[in-house]
């Protein structure tokens, strides 16, 4: 009876340790913060609001999920619509959307990945070239809806970086920063695995832009490793939620004031998922250098000043990615 009674309580235990580690798993997750104040930036009280999580989110974690209703969820519906369309065309029709630069034109199919690319996604007439190219009788609403997405989420940008740099105490080299890059957007489809169990379907891997602001159907997929290690399955809060993701350029700009998250993408079960991706990116030939106010003795320069296409030249004929742009370009 003695044993007995030991056992029941050592298992009562463990059921108590269990439910504990499986309850501190799942509070960790990404912050979220709302940006549907109506005409937020003139509303100073609640722009230093959002603007001190923004802040704080983007040290801590690299990335939090934005919640933007100028998106509303029956157009992001329609526009996934056309997304699912334009990539259950033949591969051959796909693979007439070339590029010369990567991560532009059509990428795959690799393993469950295939994607995309458009530079200049705010800009109708860029858009409309692009898909033309894949329809040629011509697809007017999803240009348009592409282009209209591209431009609503661009502001969405602009705000954030905005902030940022007010955050931290160099809002002077605001135009010369917001005039010096471009929108690139990637569709994106992930392949169902066929199988409850979980398989990559992107590795884990950093951004290599300034910013990367992502906008899914249903499917959830991605994952974020904080700096501990955990891994933060990310499921939207929101039908208006996007994640904000910073990238290994940003990080160079800001002196590390920003932290850059590894994430990946494990896919399971009978559904794809699709996602949209607006990245961006410095103009071709701008120097990516740290402001001199952000390089202090407490904080010593870590690269030296780089064109990040040249950086991208080098990352694609690198066998080592790890830890890359240390390797390319640190002090």
């Amino acid at each position: 009876m003695q044993i007995s009674i030991s056992f029941q309580i050592n298992l009562h235990i463990k059921r108590i340790q269990v439910k504990k580690k499986m309850g501190s798993e799942s509070e960790v997750k990404l912050p979220i913060i709302d940006f549907s104040t109506e005409n937020l930036e003139s509303n100073v009280e609640e722009w230093e609001s959002v603007k001190s999580k923004v802040h704080k989110a983007l040290v801590e974690y690299g990335c939090f999920e934005a919640v933007f209703d100028k998106v509303p969820f029956h157009f992001r519906k329609a526009i996934f619509l056309e997304v699912d369309e334009l990539f259950n065309l033949p591969l051959e029709t796909k693979k007439r959307a070339v590029s010369s630069k990567p991560y532009r034109g059509y990428v795959g199919p690799i393993h469950l990945y295939e994607s995309i690319g458009i530079d200049d996604a705010d800009v109708h007439e860029k858009v409309e070239t692009l898909i033309n190219i894949l329809w040629p009788q011509g697809k007017p609403s999803f240009s348009k809806n592409l282009q209209l997405l591209s431009e609503k989420v661009a502001r969405l940008d602009e705000m954030i970086r905005k902030m940022c740099l007010e955050s931290l105490g160099v809002e002077k080299y605001l135009d010369e920063h917001m005039n010096s890059t471009y929108y690139l957007a990637r569709l994106i489809k992930y392949k169902a695995p066929q199988t409850d169990e979980p398989e990559v379907a992107i590795s884990e891997h950093t951004d290599k832009n300034i910013l990367t602001i992502l906008c899914q159907n249903q499917i959830d997929g991605l994952e974020i490793q904080t700096k501990s290690g955990e891994w933060i399955k990310f499921k939207p809060s929101t039908s208006n939620s996007f994640v904000v993701v910073t990238g290994d350029t940003f990080y160079a700009w800001t002196n590390g004031r920003v932290h850059t998250p590894i994430h990946r993408v494990m896919m399971t079960g009978n559904e794809r998922r699709l996602t949209i991706g607006l990245f961006t990116v410095p103009k071709p030939g701008f120097i990516i250098k740290a402001p001199d106010e952000l390089v202090t003795e407490e904080h010593p320069l870590l690269f030296k000043p780089f064109v990040q296409s040249e950086f991208m030249k080098f990352l694609l004929s690198s066998e080592n990615t790890k830890n890359a742009l240390k390797v390319y370009c640190g002090v």
